[in-house]
């Protein structure tokens, strides 16, 4: 435990309450210098007890708060330049974020997902990827763990471990304050004070207030959106921390913090232009979408519905660490937290000026919130041969989501010229051309075929689904290390997890889904006068189809009418998903273990290697959207009849590591490799198919690769650091996967939405990818300092969508970040000039079909349309620091 420090003055607790009250940034004063060291004891907490990095057998990156300042790290998702083998996007929405390790992460958009790699931050597990996106505070690390570390740190962590370590309050009176303008607008204050009130307890409160214009322009059409910007910047986040230390062996830690968000995003571009834009156009009275040939790069983005958001999250937490005495001298750490999340989000769903279909952002029609309470206790103690961790750790988390579907004035006209002239493509081909004699407007087709006066089959709120889901998970587990000999150390690690989980879900479509309904009825089998209305449609436009005979006709509607159906009864206008019938309840319950054994064995003082061999878990779960199909199960294939069940089973990993830890030049330089083999079972892939999210469990992945590293501080140049690291991974699916959404048939067109899946590699996956980071100060005089830093991260090219349709293929890019700062000797003041994506790379996050405009999977099929979330352009600007 932490020894005491000297008592301050009365004016902390002053000063403190101050702070509190109006959340503000103070004045500052220099900190305490820290202790010169090398590189060779650079310590992590990567099996939850502090280590030396080399005396660790993890793959892990370390990253330290200086080098997260240089590469202007706030959150996960700027973290990613500094790491080979990370991947962070976001899609619909910035409170869908996902990170991937190797290769290795579960797609967004589907928050009953719960994500392959974890996010923990000061010791407390976040459920979601998208919790840990936002303003982080003032950060002493943050360690990126590669590979299952379930035993540890918990189920959803197969691919890995993003552990993120805030700073703690000291007894050293301290405030920094900074102050950040740069392009679109950007502006940006942040403060912080730490004291003592006494020589057993301090505290530290942080602060910060962020603006910025999107960085992408976007035509509203005839509205009623009236922002012409996206990407925008608009949050607040206070962070507080007190420490007490009533004794040697006594330790308690409170931490709570509030973040509020309210911004714009996201919309998306077009990146391919297919045969339906001049559809969309002719209803926008305008252009509703990119021109064939436009840049997605100019970044121009078509939107009439608002894509507003409001994100509020708050937290807090309680960690005691109590050095017990018994057993050797064991601690008792204990981690209670409470934590609420919740998000609001608008959504221009099909991405165009036309008004087809739209989410509004309030919470009765788009709300996802996550409250959880979670304890974990842990006791660890050490001998002269024994290093020992026994531990419980469990959680309560509740979640609630509200989704929704607004159907637009241009929906109906749109989905019935787009479905008369698939029909007429069809018959054509047949020999039956719709030469429509009667001149009856395409966009009356599906009001005739349906029953309904042109213009109500398909109008007002869609579907309004509520989803309630409870989690409760338990787990059991311990971590030792024996120390065989004196060079020879042997791990074990086991886990058990209980989980369970109830889930309610309440479908309800307000407008009665007139359209679908009208012809559910005109093609069931029991109607007396079934297909009448359809017959009539085609006759009226077709005169071959008029004079052929009924057996005929019969034939040619049976063929036809199901998919006709199948436009009328998409998703969000299915009278089948209506309530009460649809209305469910499902529970599962998942009793795993997990665990890892590593044997590790210390040449000399400077090589270490290590095998590790891991069983890694990641919990089942429900699929919260409206999943349909043409029997009922989600393996099906299309159609229109609802999937009751729409639970995934739990994912599995099996891992093989074999690496070195190596210190050179007198701990100057670490050079580290990892050679890896992950093997998936079960992987949980959440993919769009156009209309909703479906979660498909693939039998295999594998992931195999090598993962090295490098720290070198050259003693021969004062002041320069470099930080990199490379990374090759071939990341591929089983080649047997069962299903007809996996099946290839011919023509193309008429394969399932996933046939390039089997034996392919997987999308976010580069095989190559590495990261260097370069810093140098220097002294330019007795009192002045200046330090440049430049950082880089190159990918090499992959897909960028969870079908692999190439139009969503990414080419190789490097995005460089750069800063400069000048400043005094003493860290009192400093200016610095940054950038980031200084070379202006242009690249997106993640490629997907356009909802009603990308409707096959074949390539180059010319009425697709695809659009892009792209990565954010060059930003620059200046940031001034001072110290107290």
């Amino acid at each position: 435990m932490a020894a005491r420090h000297p008592q301050r003055t009365t004016l902390a607790i002053a000063l403190f309450s101050a702070i509190v009250s109006t959340a503000a940034p103070a004045a500052a004063q220099e900190p305490a210098p820290e202790e010169t060291r090398t590189l060779a004891t650079l310590t992590v907490t990567a099996q939850k007890r502090e280590e030396a990095l080399q005396d660790v057998p993890i793959s892990v990156t370390a990253l330290d708060e200086q080098l997260l300042r240089d590469a202007s790290v706030r959150d996960i998702k700027d973290m990613q330049i500094l790491v080979p083998g990370l991947t962070v996007t976001s899609t619909q929405n910035e409170a869908i974020t996902t990170a991937r390790i190797r290769g290795i992460g579960t797609v967004g958009d589907n928050v009953g997902l719960e994500s392959s790699v974890g996010v923990v931050i000061d010791g407390v597990y976040r459920p979601r990827n998208s919790v840990g996106f936002g303003d982080l505070g003032q950060l002493e690390r943050i360690e990126v763990l590669k590979g299952p570390q379930g035993t540890v740190f918990g189920k959803n962590t197969s691919a890995g471990v993003i552990n993120v370590i805030t700073r703690r309050p000291g007894y050293t009176q301290s405030a920094e304050a900074e102050v950040t303008a740069g392009n679109y607008g950007a502006l940006g204050v942040a403060g912080s004070y730490n004291d003592a009130f006494s020589d057993s307890a301090a505290f530290s409160i942080y602060a910060a207030k962020r603006k910025r214009d999107g960085w992408m322009d976007v035509e509203t059409g005839n509205g009623p959106r009236t922002e012409d910007e996206d990407y925008d910047q608009n949050f607040h986040t206070v962070r507080g921390k007190l420490l007490f230390e009533p004794s040697d062996e006594l330790e308690i830690l409170l931490s709570a913090d509030f973040t509020s968000r309210e911004e714009n995003c996201c919309t998306a571009v077009q990146t391919t232009v297919g045969g339906t834009a001049p559809i969309l156009n002719a209803l926008a009275g305008g252009q509703a979408v990119a021109a064939p040939g436009d840049d997605p790069f100019d970044r121009v983005a078509y939107s009439n519905r608002p894509t507003s958001q409001d994100i509020k999250e708050n937290g807090v937490s309680a960690e005691v660490n109590w050095d017990i005495g018994a057993f050797g001298g064991a601690t008792l750490t204990s981690i209670t937290a409470s934590r609420e999340w919740q998000a609001i989000n608008g959504l221009d769903y099909d991405f165009s000026t036309a008004d087809l279909i739209y989410r509004n952002a309030n919470e009765d029609e788009s709300f996802t919130g996550f409250e959880t309470f979670s304890q974990e206790l842990r006791l660890t103690g050490s001998t002269d041969r024994l290093d020992w961790m026994v531990g419980m750790f469990y959680s309560d988390e509740d979640l609630d989501r509200n989704e929704s579907y607004r159907i637009g004035p241009h929906y109906e006209p749109y989905v019935s010229t787009l479905v008369y002239q698939l029909v007429g493509q069809s018959l054509a081909a047949a020999g039956v051309p719709l030469d429509n004699p009667m001149g009856i407007p395409a966009a009356a087709f599906l009001s005739q075929v349906g029953g309904t006066p042109y213009g109500t089959g398909f109008a007002g709120l869609g579907a309004l689904d509520r989803y309630q889901q409870n989690a409760r998970s338990l787990a059991l587990f311990t971590n030792n290390t024996w120390h065989a000999t004196d060079a020879l150390d042997i791990t074990l690690g086991l886990r058990y997890t209980r989980e369970d989980k109830e889930l309610t879900s309440n479908y309800s479509n307000p407008n009665g889904s007139l359209a679908c309904t009208g012809t559910l009825a005109d093609q069931n089998p029991l109607n007396p006068a079934r297909y009448a209305r359809l017959r009539a449609a085609l006759s009226s436009r077709s005169s071959a189809f008029a004079g052929l005979p009924g057996p005929v006709q019969d034939a040619i509607m049976a063929s036809a009418g199901p998919q006709i159906a199948g436009y009328m009864c998409l998703p969000w206008a299915n009278a089948l998903h209506n309530s009460p019938a649809r209305d469910s309840y499902q529970e599962s319950e998942e009793k795993e273990w997990s665990g890892t054994l590593k044997a590790a064995y210390r040449w000399n003082e400077n090589v270490m290697t290590y095998l590790s061999a891991a069983r890694g878990y990641k919990g089942g779960g429900f699929n919260l959207d409206r999943v349909q199909s043409a029997d009922g199960d989600s393996a099906s294939g299309a159609g229109i009849t609802p999937v009751l069940d729409t639970s995934f089973a739990a994912e599995f990993v099996d891992s093989y590591e074999l690496g070195a830890k190596t210190t050179w030049a007198d701990g100057s330089l670490l050079l580290n490799a990892t050679v890896f083999h992950q093997e998936y079972e079960d992987f949980q892939l959440n993919s769009f198919l156009g209309t909703s999210f479906v979660v498909r469990s693939i039998p295999k992945v594998t992931s195999t690769g090598l993962d090295a590293e490098i720290l070198w501080q050259p003693q021969a140049v004062q002041g320069l650091m470099l930080q990199g690291g490379l990374m090759y991974a071939d990341t591929t699916f089983g080649s047997d996967i069962p299903g007809v959404d996996f099946e290839q048939r011919t023509p193309l067109s008429t394969s399932g939405a996933l046939y390039k899946l089997p034996g392919a590699t997987m999308p976010f996956a580069p095989e190559w990818s590495g990261s260097m980071a370069v810093t140098y100060e220097w002294d330019f005089s007795n009192a002045m300092v200046g330090r440049f830093n430049i950082g880089a991260k190159y990918m090499g090219d992959y897909n960028t969508g969870s079908d692999l349709d190439v139009e969503k293929h990414q080419s190789s890019y490097t995005v460089v970040n750069a800063r400069f700062g000048i400043g005094a000797s003493d860290s009192r003041w400093m200016v610095e000039l940054w950038g980031t994506n200084i070379t202006d790379t242009e690249y997106v996050q993640v490629g997907f079909d356009a909802p009603l405009q990308g409707l096959f999977p074949d390539p180059g099929n010319p009425l697709n349309t695809f659009n892009a979330f792209p990565a954010a352009p060059r930003m620059y600007g200046v940031t001034l620091r001072v110290r107290y």
